[in-house]
């Protein structure tokens, strides 16, 4: 299936997340990530939801139907900006204390809580950099893991003409 990013907009009011995700779930969608936080305009909260679809065309037009959705975008990870950001507990002991702390050092990851015999480490990036780093640590053993869930906005129409350079 394709992932596909969606920004939704709605209407700060309850139940909304509720009807939303029961209308994906409905669908047979997969919600692989989904954070919800406010805008600018505190009336207004933004859901970004990533699935897993093979078109989005029909739900998109379910969602609109919803009347606390505002202003749906389907963001491209070409000009999208993405990020997550993950909690990763790791078993360290002796040696792999070391090697684990030089695979953070690559991944700018901070040791954000260290005990006996293990670290936690918190990551942030894009999903693929997230990714990356638990898949590196993972062989010392991962003892806990959570993740934030996707967040993302479309790049400014400027800054896509400015990464080309």
């Amino acid at each position: 299936m394709n992932q596909h990013t969606l920004s939704v907009l709605v209407e700060n009011k309850a139940g909304v997340l509720a009807r939303v995700s029961s209308l994906l779930a409905r669908r047979g969608f997969n919600i692989h990530s989904l954070a919800v936080g406010p805008t600018a305009d505190e009336g207004i909260s933004r859901m970004t939801i990533v699935v897993d679809a093979p078109e989005l065309e029909q739900v998109k037009k379910q969602l609109h139907k919803l009347i606390n959705v505002v202003k749906i975008t389907e963001l491209d990870r070409a000009t999208a900006v993405e990020r997550e950001i993950s909690l990763v507990r790791v078993s360290t002991d002796g040696q792999k204390r070391s090697d684990v702390l030089e695979v953070a050092t690559l991944f700018d990851a901070v040791a954000v809580d260290v005990g006996v015999s293990t670290i936690m480490f918190l990551v942030t990036g894009s999903p693929d950099k997230v990714n990356d780093f638990v898949e590196l640590v993972r062989p010392y053993g991962i003892a806990d893991l959570v993740k934030s869930g996707r967040v993302a906005l479309a790049r400014d129409q400027k800054s896509r003409k400015l990464r080309a350079i």
